[in-house]
Parts: C-alpha cells; structure tokens; sequence
C-alpha cells in the first residue's frame, strides 16, 4: 500500500532483520547467517533509494503535541514513515488549572525532533555529514483550544492553560447566548473573556493569543497564522469565506467590559490560513530552537499548524461532507463533515472546520484513557509482582480481549465506571473524580469489568453524537476510528459501533495519528499547484487510494446492551457529583 504511515513498517521490520546491527553483534552491517540473501540485496536497495529522497529533501515532517505524547514523524513522497520519535509528558496543576511549561513544551519538542533525527541517521547511515539538516516541509499540529496570552514584547503573560480547564462556564454560557452559537468552556475566546470578566490583571496587557499549535509555529517562523481548522477552535469560522465570523466579533467588542479593553479582538487573533497554504519559513533562530545541534538549515517552507482534530480528519480521510471520524486518545472527539449549520443551539456540539475550511460538528469528551490506562497499569504491577511482567502490548491486548469474550455480560450486569480525571462539560461536571462502583451481586469477572472500563470511556461522548444523529438528522455515509485504543483488532470496533449503532472502519493508519496527519498535510503544500487542489480529492486519490481497512458492523445485542449501560451511566451521575463534594481535588 502506498500510504504506509502503518505503524509497524513492513520496510522497516526488513531492513532490521537483515541489515542494522544488532546488540552484542561483532559483525555490524554484515548480512546476518541463514538469511535471504535476495531479502538483504533488496532491504539495502531501499535503504539506498530512502536515504536519497532525504538528501533530496523529497520528505515531510509532521509533529504533533498530544496530551501525553509529543511526536514526530518524518515520512517520504510517497507517504510511507521513514523515521519516527516521540516524547512522554503529562499535564499538572498549576494554581488549580491544568497546564504545561515553556520548558516541557520546548525540551519535549527537541527530544522528539532528536529522536526522529537519530531514527534517521541509524536507518539509513550518515544521510547527511551524519545529521539530518533538511527536510521538505514540516508542519505542527496541537490540542485544540487553550490559551496561551502575550504581551506587546511576546513574553507570556499567564502559564498555558490547557483545553481540559473547565473554569469558563460563566464565558461559555453568556458568549453561546450573546452569538447563538456554541462557544464551549475550552474554547481560546471563553478563555480570554472569562479572564476579562475575572478582572485579571493581565487582561489589559494581552497584544495577542494563540493555540500551542499557534505558539510553536509562531516561534520558529514568526508568522501570526493558524490552520483554519484550529482556529475555529479559538474563535467561529465563517465556512464560505474561511475567515472570523466579523458579526461575531463586532458583538463580542461591544459587550461594556469588552470595550473597557485597550484592545480589539481582531488584533489578538493569529490569521486563518486553508490547508495547502505556505504559512512561512523555519527562521535561523527557529531551526537553532527545534534542533539546538545547529544541523537542520533554516528555510524550510511550513504548513499551517493544525489542531488534533483536523489531523485526525486528514488520518482518516474523513474531510468530505458526510465523512467523520473518532479520534481516541487522552480526550475523544467524533466529528462528522456537515452538509449545512445545525437547525439549533445544542450545547453538546462544536461547531469547528477541516483543515479545507468546511464546518463539522464535533461532540468532545475531556476524558476518555486517563482511567482506562491507570487500572490496566494496576494489572500490569500485580503481573510484575508475581514475577510474570508482560509488554505493554501484550497487557492491553489480552485485557482488552476480555472485554468481548463469548462470557460476558451485554450490559456490563451492575457495573458503573466513570473515566472523569478532569471536568466534563457534555456531564455536567466541573471537575472529575475517577469511580468505579457496582451493585452487590454484579457478576465480577475480569470481562465485566473490562467492558464496563470501555463502555465507560466512550458513554460521554455518546451524548453529542446523539444529538447530531438523533435530534439534528446528520447523515454519516462512514465514520471511521483512529487512535491507539483500536491497535487491539476488533475490541475498540465493536465497542464504538455499539455505542453509535452505525458500523466503524478502521484503517491501517489507526494508530499513527495526528503526527502522522500533519506531515500528509504538510505534503498537500506540494500538492495543490498539481490535480489535487482539493483537499478530499488529494486524500482519495494519493494519499489513501490503496489503504486497507477493517469494518465491524453493529451486533444488536451488544447495542442493546451499550443503551442498557448507558441509560445507568447517565443515572448514576450524582454519584460523581457526590464525590466531588466529599474528595479532595489534589488528594494524592
């Protein structure tokens, strides 16, 4: 397949068995004993040709800050991942609001960018003088949303405050009845005007704000710009001219503490830019920031950075009317492309754009792995400490596994799990408390439990996609998964496509994510002057025109079980709000 950004590269397993050395090897790059020969010859032919599209610059590298990972991936012309690395971090408390730091956000950016870089230089030799010191295009991409506030000299005036923050009800409330639009409590403009209406002292100082995607993109080219996809995460989008809806912001600069301001909203915004827009070069300083070796050369040309959710569009090649996805991951978010605007206001909708600017109605839940990786880790401590540790893959997969066993219960019998680490809008949730509870004589099996961790993580953002399908009649031709959950075949599939009751395909990019979305968009830079000026076109017809994918239909007893479920789920909420009450929010 031409769009092999799949996670284990076929290529890649090649040229590791038969030509990279080996640990304790005394032979490094010798041909390995007892292998095909022809398998050899053929593995250091394509290592040639690869290393060649490197020094060619005929690559594109897309990295991406997820919530719990940063990640860089380098992939050739023909879409294949050539070179990969990643960082692991996490988000803290800061004066009770979730946030990351300068410093995590640059040093996790460099280690990832090393990592991939050094990925290079063992794959396919001294590529370079030894270091990688070009690429094609390199595009960011982000969690959507946040707010990252600078003052006239660009020193940041208050630490990032992140997507998962829901200390903005009282902005979300009286900007989604000032606009008769959504404006959820994570978005950038309730985050600035819920710090208006706090009276911060740092309002007044604000000469502009931007997404985190924004801000690296800002620092290492010096253009103000945003992908449009992300910045209709900011601030609505008007769909036909992919710019800020100007009525919007007329109505947001009148409201009295508004005016009060020495600023003027459209001043703060960074510039809305379509995918397949130039959207500046990597600067000296810039490349010296990403990759302090001082081996990649500055004037490198870049793609719009990109909220997560437009590269997990693009992942999916879900940028079509009528197209969505599920992208899983810390948070989830199903989004599907919108024929037209929603009839009515509905809270538990976003209305965001593609990459190509087009309106898609999105329901987002703050929560979804958080809780579900903390109890596998649990497992995986009582397997280490009976002396029986297990990888990773192996723990999540066997777990999994269990959750769709012939033995289990539909409906999970008694068993309610709620995944809130933080607060959840779509439940009614200022903060979150992580609970597992069950009734007395539930069936305790390892697969009950299991399926109720699953059923769980995706009930919240059940309750917006009911509304779009249900109450608003949104057509869905295809709605397709992506994100690491749905590595293990089958399980995640079958889950969601009982939560949605609509069948859920799975492509062979599921779990390479918006890293690898953002370097595909990247690419489309090189794309729209050739016959795929359309974005949708451009995935269709290069991009995806030979993937592979696996679809699990619906099982009517697995969607009467997941109502069942449900329906208990959303009863049961009081107990969060309980526990809320009664445990301490920093209790360790």
């Amino acid at each position: 397949m031409s769009n092999a950004g799949y996670r284990y590269n076929v290529f890649w397993e090649i040229v590791s068995a038969n030509t990279l050395p080996k640990e304790g090897d005394n032979n490094a790059g010798a041909p390995r004993q007892g292998k095909d020969m022809a398998a050899t010859d053929n593995a250091a032919e394509q290592v040639a040709h690869i290393a060649e599209k490197i020094r060619a610059g005929k690559t594109t590298l897309g990295i991406e800050f997820g919530s719990t990972r940063i990640k860089a991936v380098l992939i050739d012309d023909n879409f294949q991942t050539i070179a990969s690395g990643d960082y692991s971090w996490a988000s803290h408390l800061e004066d009770g609001l979730w946030s990351y730091t300068t410093e995590e956000i640059w040093g996790g950016l460099q280690s990832a960018y090393a990592s991939m870089a050094n990925d290079v230089e063992t794959a396919y030799g001294r590529v370079e003088a030894g270091k990688l010191a070009h690429v094609g295009h390199i595009g960011f991409s982000a969690m959507m949303h946040g707010y990252l506030a600078f003052d006239e000299a660009g020193e940041l005036l208050v630490p990032f405050r992140t997507w998962q923050n829901t200390n903005t009800s009282e902005a979300h409330k009286k900007l989604s009845e000032l606009f008769q639009y959504n404006i959820p409590e994570r978005w950038s403009i309730a985050h600035l005007y819920q710090a208006v209406l706090n009276k911060e002292e740092h309002v007044s100082k604000v000469a502009y704000f931007t997404t985190l995607a924004g801000y690296v993109h800002w620092k290492l080219t010096g253009k103000k710009v945003l992908g449009v996809g992300d910045a209709s995460g900011m601030f609505p989008i008007d769909p036909t001219t992919h710019t800020y809806e100007t009525a919007f912001i007329e109505k947001f600069d009148a409201l009295p503490e508004v005016a009060a301001q020495p600023w003027k909203l459209e001043n703060l915004l960074p510039e809305p830019l379509v995918a397949g827009t130039p959207a500046g070069e990597l600067t000296e300083e810039g490349a010296k920031l990403l990759d302090p070796s001082g081996a990649l050369k500055p004037g490198i040309v870049l793609a719009p950075p990109e909220g997560d959710a437009g590269t997990g569009m693009v992942a999916t090649n879900s940028v079509r009317v009528r197209t969505g996805n599920v992208s899983a991951g810390t948070s989830i978010f199903a989004m599907v492309v919108l024929e037209h605007k929603l009839k009515a206001l509905h809270p538990e909708v976003d209305l965001v754009t593609t990459p190509a600017g087009d309106l898609a109605g999105m329901s987002h839940a703050n929560n979804f792995t958080s809780d579900l990786n903390a109890w596998v880790g649990l497992f995986g401590q009582f397997a280490k400490a009976i002396g029986q540790p297990v990888d990773a893959g192996m723990l999540y997969g066997t777990l999994f596994r269990a959750a769709i066993a012939d033995d289990v219960d539909a409906n999970c019998a008694g068993r309610l799990t709620y995944p809130f680490r933080s607060g959840e809008f779509l439940a009614g949730l200022p903060e979150g408390r992580p609970l597992f509870a069950r009734s007395p004589e539930a069936n305790m099996t390892l697969g009950n439990f299991m399926r109720a961790q699953l059923f769980s993580a995706f009930s919240p953002v059940k309750i917006g996609m009911d509304v779009m399908t249900k109450q608003e009649r949104v057509q869905v031709d295809s709605l397709v998964g992506h994100g690491g959950i749905f590595a293990t075949p089958k399980v995640a599939q079958k889950i969601l496509a009982a939560a949605f009751n609509t069948p859920i395909k799975v492509m062979s990019t599921a779990a390479e994510g918006g890293a690898w979305g953002m370097a595909v968009l990247a690419n489309y830079l090189w794309n729209t002057n050739e016959d795929h000026s359309n974005l949708a076109d451009f995935l269709d017809g290069c991009v995806f025109k030979d993937a592979q994918s696996t679809t699990e239909k619906p099982v009517a007893s697995d969607v009467v079980g997941f109502e069942d479920f449900f329906a208990r789920f959303t009863k049961g909420l009081p107990i969060e709000h309980a526990a809320i009450e009664t445990i301490n929010l920093e209790d360790k």
